[in-house]
């Protein structure tokens, strides 16, 4: 997993929450039941309840991955409730058959539900319950801007004639009739649910409204304004109209929470529909669907799914009155075709230094976090199916990637100690004659033989025939922190430095053939996007450790050949420094390293001391830029629902390499479709990147030439 801005920690759903902005929300939760109508019969708060074929490793420069992935048909268990995004997918040909009688058309039928007359063979569940009154408040719904008027009235402060209980869809703290209102956050009359609340996104303080009301208008068409203009719509409602279809441009409301587009006359579903990974609540009561797309799989945060009235597929249907809205969505995910994979990445052929045309002066070096198993979990990825993210898949795709591309260095980020001595480093010797280093985090120092084994760290492979390993090296940031006097006085080292693990590997190498030594540094630095101050103290001590490992290497070793080039000062020996750096390009961290100094005041630093860092600021002399510099960084190396960036760098120095090509990015067409990585395709969030390096003619021997790194 990447450990980067992308680890939204989504909270399990206990139980049920209420339908978000929905009129009569708080009746069937909080045992309002006699608020409709007087009835009694209607139902109050529900109870909780709780290998396949992967690619063969043929072709090892970027291997295409097909459509044949063997699907895992389980029967879900009612026990498994409390992690349905871990559950295996439904065989539906084995399901009962449940039928609900549906109201004939779209027209509103009497709000009065007895559940006690239904067909004894209907299963008496909560979630049968949950669709009949869910329906039955939306049908409740049906007059022209229904939503929007009593919104309104909410915000004149009148009563309305009603016994419905109404929320403000702007704001859902606001009822007129029935509970109580909120008041900080919590009920004030009835007991708040004990589920941790899912993340929103911050609201736009230029936006002063995110709800819209179009429903009960007889409309048979929908402007495609509306799906190309609103993108910052959390609430839709469509409902009781004319429309047969659903453009698939609906996809651009990516802040959909709630989505209501019961009583209209559609008979699909587009599959681009699960993009709107943010939907909480899919309202589709009363229209002519006989099934879902398999693409809606992806909606993992989905809470109510409302289908009653359809002429729905008696699998489908059984599935959701037996075990729910998730267990739907779980089968529809685990059981959708794998599509056809991306076109191959191109090469992309950069102007550079083209004064050496030696190709044993060519490196190419190659960096890539894996997302270790540890952290490829079902509740960070809820998105992939539960068989895309086990270890035993992504490893058969993990491979061949890495070593497809033959790269004459590997930076590997998230490697877990024990994938590392079983699989990888047998693995990338026999198909690649690589030899690796590896370091795990601090924390396996403390721990066990059988704990140590599941903590990530950091590798480099390199090529046997093409290098001579010198020295190897591991940076502990922590420890290295209290070996700086002016640290040791600052109590925001032992807070915040202190208490993250990470690491870097360092590794000098000798060209076999021309005897230039090359230092390579690979790390992964701490995630969380509230510690950018750890991350530059952590790079600002990886560039310190660095120049002193430099200064170790600066005369040839006594094994070395007479022409071995010796190194005047650090800022000469060819250096790469590669890594998740979980910075993006307006970093402080990323700053400087490619201009080679922030200040003392840097915004990153915030208001915490570390010592001369934040008194005289940091500077180094490396030359260090980006090897995607040029194309001013791919759009993305870390894709998530949540998070969507570039996080990993490979930066050499540029007075002693020049960049002659780099990796290009993911195909758009196929990203255009995709919510977020992992997925059957790409084994982890992240994605590799490449660049081909020219070492220079000395800097002694010739005046330095401007690279292809532009100057910041």
């Amino acid at each position: 997993m990447s450990a980067s801005f992308d680890k939204d920690k989504e909270s399990l759903v206990k139980g049920f929450s209420p339908m978000h902005d929905h009129p009569l929300q708080h009746q069937l939760f909080y045992g309002n039941s006699n608020a409709v109508n007087g009835s009694s019969n209607l139902a109050s708060s529900p109870s909780q309840s709780p290998a396949s074929s992967s690619p063969s490793m043929v072709g090892y420069h970027m291997p295409m991955y097909g459509n044949n992935m063997a699907r895992y048909p389980v029967q879900m268990n009612l026990s498994q409730k409390m992690q349905p995004q871990q559950q295996s997918g439904m065989n539906h040909n084995t399901m009962a058959h449940h039928g609900l009688s549906a109201p004939a058309g779209n027209s509103p039928v009497s709000p009065h539900i007895d559940l006690s007359t239904l067909n004894s063979s209907q299963p008496n569940t909560p979630y049968l319950a949950r669709q009949l009154s869910y329906a039955q408040m939306s049908r409740q719904s049906a007059s022209p801007h229904h939503h929007a008027r009593t919104a309104a009235a909410l915000a004149r402060g009148t009563t309305l004639s009603t016994a419905v209980t109404i929320t403000d869809p702007n704001n859902p703290t606001k009822t007129l009739t029935g509970l109580g209102t909120k008041r900080g956050g919590r009920l004030t009359e009835v007991q708040e649910n004990d589920g941790v609340p899912a993340k929103v996104n911050e609201p736009n303080p230029l936006q002063s409204w995110s709800s819209l009301d179009m429903g009960g208008m007889g409309l048979q068409n929908l402007s495609a304004t509306l799906f190309n203009a609103y993108e910052f719509l959390t609430t839709l409602y469509i409902n009781h109209n004319n429309l047969t279809y659903l453009s698939s441009a609906i996809s651009n409301l990516v802040n959909l929470k709630v989505l209501d587009a019961s009583g209209n006359k559609l008979t699909s579903i587009p599959p681009e529909m699960g993009m709107l990974v943010q939907l909480k609540e899919l309202l589709l009561f009363d229209n002519s669907l006989e099934t879902l797309p398999n693409e809606l799989g992806t909606l993992y945060q989905l809470e109510t799914l409302g289908l009653e009235g359809n002429p729905i597929h008696a699998a489908l249907k059984s599935l959701l009155l037996k075990e729910g809205s998730q267990a739907v969505i779980v089968s529809l995910r685990e059981n959708c075709p794998v599509g056809m994979p991306p076109p191959e990445r191109e090469w992309i052929t950069v102007d550079g230094d083209s004064s050496n045309d030696d190709p044993n002066d060519k490196i190419t070096v190659f960096s890539y976090n894996i997302l270790c198993e540890r952290l490829a979990t079902a509740s960070q990825y809820g998105y992939t199916p539960s068989w895309a993210l086990t270890w035993e898949y992504r490893r058969e795709l993990l491979v061949p990637e890495i070593v497809g591309w033959g790269a004459d260095i590997i930076c590997l980020q998230e490697v877990e100690l024990g994938e590392y001595e079983n699989y990888l480093r047998d693995d990338l010797k026999k198909l690649g004659d690589y030899h690796g280093a590896f370091w795990p985090k601090s924390r396996a120092k403390t721990m066990g033989e059988k704990d140590r084994i599941a903590v990530d760290g950091c590798a480099i492979f390199f090529r046997s025939s093409k290098f001579n390993l010198i020295e190897q090296q591991v940076l502990e940031y922590n420890q290295s922190s209290l070996k700086r006097d002016d640290f040791k006085k600052t109590a925001d080292i032992y807070n915040r430095v202190m208490t993250k693990d990470n690491i870097a590997v360092m590794l000098m190498l000798e060209v076999k053939h021309t005897h230039a030594r090359i230092l390579v540094a690979n790390t992964h630095t701490h995630w969380h996007p509230s510690f950018a101050d750890v991350k530059l103290v952590q790079i600002g001590l990886l560039v310190e450790e660095t120049i002193k490992f430099a200064e170790k290497h600066l005369q040839p070793t006594p094994e070395s050949s007479p022409d071995a080039p010796v190194y005047e000062s650090p800022t000469q020996l060819p250096t790469i420094i590669c890594g998740d750096f979980n910075s993006v390009p307006s970093s402080g961290v990323y700053e400087f390293l490619s201009r080679g100094s922030v200040k003392q005041d840097h915004e990153d630093f915030g208001n915490h001391a570390y010592g001369a860092y934040t008194t005289e600021g940091l500077a180094h002399d490396l030359n260090l830029r980006s090897a995607y510099s040029s194309l001013n960084e791919l759009p993305f190396t870390n894709y998530t629902p949540g998070f969507k960036g570039v996080l990993d760098y490979i930066f050499p120095s540029a007075n002693t390499f020049s960049v002659s090509g780099v990796l290009g990015p993911i195909d758009k067409e196929y990203i255009s479709r995709q919510v977020g990585f992992p997925n059957p395709h790409f084994p982890s969030d992240h994605i590799p990147i490449m660049c081909e390096l020219v070492l220079k003619t000395p800097a002694k021997d010739k005046k330095e030439t401007p690279s292809v790194f532009p100057k910041n």
